[in-house]
């Protein structure tokens, strides 16, 4: 279990809004598998840039605070990724064994990048898009997303 698949899961979870308490979160990320200290799960939220709302949980971003925290994305991209390579419609990411789960799950979580959809396996996620020439601006995005230049 990685911080950036541990990350990844808190993001999504606070994302679908079921996020109340510090104690729900490390109920739902022990139904989900995944053992946190609360150290440990202040931290990510920090990072994350997730605060603490009378609604519960919330991303920064998501209440228009100029302060989005890390992008998490890039960070995961950074962390895993390894070859970024398009084919027909499809971008195909290669990563560290292992490192697919999270990288796919970042780029499910990620709105208005023309992903379709994504299939990750142990090392290689297909990433589909509506067809070639999206394709090849998606990769470009996840380019420089992996190198640091912002997405």
């Amino acid at each position: 279990m990685t911080k950036a698949y541990r990350q990844a899961r808190i993001q999504k979870l606070v994302r679908a809004g079921s996020v109340g308490t510090q104690q729900d979160l490390v109920r739902l990320l022990k139904s989900a598998g995944i053992r946190t200290s609360q150290v440990t799960l202040s931290r990510d939220l920090r990072e994350l840039g997730v605060i603490k709302t009378p609604h519960g949980y919330r991303e920064q971003a998501s209440l228009g605070s100029p302060d989005t925290g890390p992008n998490n994305l890039a960070r995961v991209l950074r962390e895993f990724v390894r070859d970024i390579q398009v084919a027909d419609s499809l971008v195909v990411l290669k990563t560290l064994p292992g490192g697919a789960a999270a990288v796919g799950e970042a780029l499910d979580m990620e709105a208005g990048w023309g992903i379709a959809g994504t299939v990750a396996g142990d090392n290689t996620i297909f990433a589909a898009t509506a067809g070639p020439a999206q394709a090849k601006r998606l990769c470009g995005k996840l380019r420089r997303a992996w190198a640091n230049e912002g997405s």
